[in-house]
């Protein structure tokens, strides 16, 4: 998905298609060529560059959407390596290449789409039907203005624009979703015998010196890695609201002062009959609209109670056609402009003459008036002394940032200045190693590097003031130091005698186990026991563990029974399949096999279609940035 809908997911339920890791939300292309010259580089798509500091960022973002997502079951060291980070920077690259192409080919998205767009969006409606208050609020609790918000959006639809044709491209015969129904309903009746390793434990005899072998050659399997405790204070800006008393009169001040937000500007509900044509249509397409449009408008004046059955007959809007045409309520800025203008000129019950919008043509007809109105001072006061409070904190937040950061700078020795200037506790977290911290706050990238940094174990100082999470500073200062140990000997050698008895015992069933296959398959059954049948399939494994299943349907059946084993952690499987049975295929199933393999192939051709604008734009990557570990 796109960055803005993966970090906006309460604002807009809905994917955009792209699966990719996003860089910044509010950057647009203007503002990738002005970071070109920034520092060092991560990478450069044509002539844009993405500088280090950008893909630094982008990476800081992602770490800590995943923090919010996981919480307690984060680790920072799992997203802080090269892997992941060349995972952030490929995600850049395409959002680069999509905007670049989006640019050049003119696939901009214009104001009447954008509103078109947000106005009929279920997360800003209330009862059905836009409502701007929510969807500032909504924005707002993002950490937006609907300014930013829009440009965002604008950005997403336009790359929308390519990646919805090339996604909604790929196309599966019949055959090819019956035959892949097929491979899933299968069933095998399927009966299992296990040669445990356990039952062979007490054969295996571990030398001493093969334990001492085994230490000596895998010291790295028994290290304890380095470790620290810390103490650190916060200044956090949610806690500053928390605090915030807001006068009364200041309240009603404000709602005196800024009244036009408070009102709900006047509403119109109307039906239309849409004759629609396609954008870039020619003059003889749309003459044929106009035509068959004035022929639905004569209809509908001749006898006005029609309206509703000729707007469901004739109607190609397939959002309002079922309801006779019935659009809603709406206010102005809500519906393209030439809709608009003939609603907010018609009387209740008048029709319109031919209205033509990009859309095709319509036949308006006004059904109803809602008065503008001004919300009362009692309903909106909790809303303004919210606002006021996250104002008043924000500007504290902003002032105490910067008194925060110096004064962990300048009295480097103690956390008890910062402490006792924002009456704030100094708290104390458990044993952190460099890529994980029981506290949360202390578990992002930031914080642990600065736990580990030389400023605050070689130095003993605080750590500078580092941006823990949005609206939160957090400075830590050392406590303990434990580095890291190697364990004796002596203590795991217990450990690793058991686990060298596991392994042998292991081997040793393994080939009991294929002696019995080989014997089954030449017809010898011996003494071997199975389990009960099962009947399993791909999608209902009856317990069968995933390697087993696997090797069940990968097994020839050309000939029954049929016999194959497999090695699992704890024993070897011995499975024998005596019936292969077809499931049948419901026409539901395999209509929807069809389009789940046509959406397959769709993002094939997507992938495909990046790999080639990848090819054509030169894409260069500098590795020596993804091998590096962000230092906070």
């Amino acid at each position: 998905m796109f960055d803005f809908v993966a970090r906006h997911k309460r604002l807009l339920q809905f994917a955009l298609v792209i699966v990719i890791v996003p860089p910044f939300a509010l950057w647009g292309v203007d503002s990738f060529q002005r970071s070109a010259t920034m520092g060092g580089n991560a990478a450069t798509v044509g002539e844009q560059k993405i500088t280090e500091q950008e893909f630094n960022e982008a990476l800081r973002q992602q770490q800590d959407r995943l923090r919010s997502v996981l919480g307690r079951s984060f680790d920072a060291a799992r997203f802080d390596t090269p892997e992941f980070r060349g995972e952030v920077l490929e995600g850049m690259i395409a959002q680069r290449l999509l905007a670049q192409y989006a640019v050049k080919n003119g696939l901009l998205v214009d104001d009447a789409r954008l509103r078109e767009f947000i106005a009929t969006h279920p997360a800003f409606q209330d009862q059905g039907k836009f409502s701007r208050s929510r969807y500032e609020d909504a924005v707002r609790s993002e950490g937006h203005v609907p300014a930013s918000f829009e440009a965002v959006l604008r950005r997403d639809l336009m790359m929308q624009q390519i990646s919805m044709p090339l996604s909604d491209s790929g196309i599966t015969s019949m055959l090819q979703a019956k035959q892949a129904v097929a491979l899933r309903l299968q069933q095998r009746e399927v009966a299992e015998s296990l040669v445990k390793a356990e039952e062979f434990n007490a054969r295996v005899k571990i030398a001493p010196e093969a334990v001492q072998a085994y230490y000596d050659g895998n010291k790295a399997q028994f290290q304890v890695p380095e470790q620290v405790r810390v103490e650190y204070v916060t200044l956090n800006a949610a806690a500053l609201e928390a605090t915030e008393k807001i006068d009364p009169a200041d309240i009603k001040a404000a709602y005196e002062s800024g009244i036009a937000r408070f009102g709900e500007p006047e509403q119109r509900q109307a039906s239309h009959i849409l004759i629609a044509f396609k954008s870039g249509s020619g003059a003889g397409e749309k003459a044929k609209a106009r035509e068959k449009a004035q022929s639905l408008l004569a209809q509908v004046r001749k006898t006005p109670g029609s309206f509703a059955d000729v707007a469901k007959n004739n109607s190609d809007d397939p959002g309002s056609a079922p309801k006779g045409g019935d659009v809603g309520f709406f206010s102005r800025g809500m519906m393209v402009k030439p809709f608009e203008d003939a609603a907010f000129s018609l009387k209740p019950g008048e029709v319109s003459d031919l209205v033509e919008s990009d859309f095709g043509v319509h036949i308006i007809r006004l059904t109803g008036i809602k008065a503008a109105k001004v919300k009362p001072y009692e309903q909106a006061r909790e809303e303004i002394e919210g606002e006021l409070k996250k104002q008043r904190a924000g500007r504290k937040f902003a002032e105490g940032a910067e008194v925060f950061a110096n004064l962990v700078y300048e009295q480097p020795d103690s956390l008890k200045p910062v402490a006792e200037r924002f009456k704030v506790q100094i708290q104390q977290s458990g044993w952190s190693t460099r890529g994980k911290s029981e506290v949360s706050l202390l578990n992002g990238s930031k914080a642990l590097a600065a736990m580990f940094s030389d400023d605050v174990l070689k130095n003993k100082r605080n750590s500078e003031a580092i941006e823990a999470a949005p609206g939160t500073l957090v400075s830590v200062r050392l406590l303990e130091h434990r580095p890291a140990t190697t364990r004796a000997f002596e203590d795991v050698k217990a450990d690793i005698g058991l686990s060298l008895v596991r392994r042998e015992a292991l081997a040793l069933a393994k080939k009991q186990g294929q002696a019995q296959l080989e014997a089954l398959k030449k017809g010898e059954a011996g003494a071997i026991g199975f389990g009960p049948a099962k009947s399993v399939t791909r999608d209902d494994p009856q317990g069968l563990r995933n390697e087993s299943l696997t090797a069940v349907f990968r097994a020839d059946v050309s000939k029954l029974p049929a016999y194959v084993g497999v090695e699992l952690p704890d024993a070897y499987g011995i499975y024998r399949i005596a019936q292969v049975k077809d499931g049948s295929i419901e026409e539901a199933k395999l209509k929807g096999a069809q389009a789940e393999l046509g959406k397959a192939g769709g993002a094939m051709e997507f992938r495909a279609f990046l790999a080639a604008l990848r090819e054509r734009s030169g894409v260069e990557v500098n590795k020596a940035v993804l091998e590096k570990k962000r230092d906070g």
